[in-house]
């Protein structure tokens, strides 16, 4: 999570929020949290738990592959339909 946000510091592409899922239980339900900590990136590739640096940033990386984010976009949403 730390690493989210400075690269969001780092770059005004990036916006990184921290929520308190107490307080945001329809967030809660909408991003199906499980654990946490829990980062979403364009709202379909989730790294979820504590995750080594290189491992995010590997993860981050494949956000310029479309056909990797397809995949990952069709898994989110196949989620979300089973959810509701």
């Amino acid at each position: 999570m730390l690493l989210a946000h400075k690269l969001a510091l780092a770059n005004d592409l990036i916006r990184s929020d921290m929520v308190e899922c107490m307080e945001f239980p329809h967030l809660v339900n909408r991003y199906m949290v499980s654990t946490v900590p829990l980062i979403v990136i364009n709202e379909v590739l989730r790294i979820e738990g504590a995750y080594p640096e290189e491992a995010f940033v590997e993860q981050l990386m494949t956000v310029n592959d479309p056909s990797a984010m397809a995949q990952r976009k069709w898994i989110w949403e196949s989620r979300l339909s089973k959810n509701f």
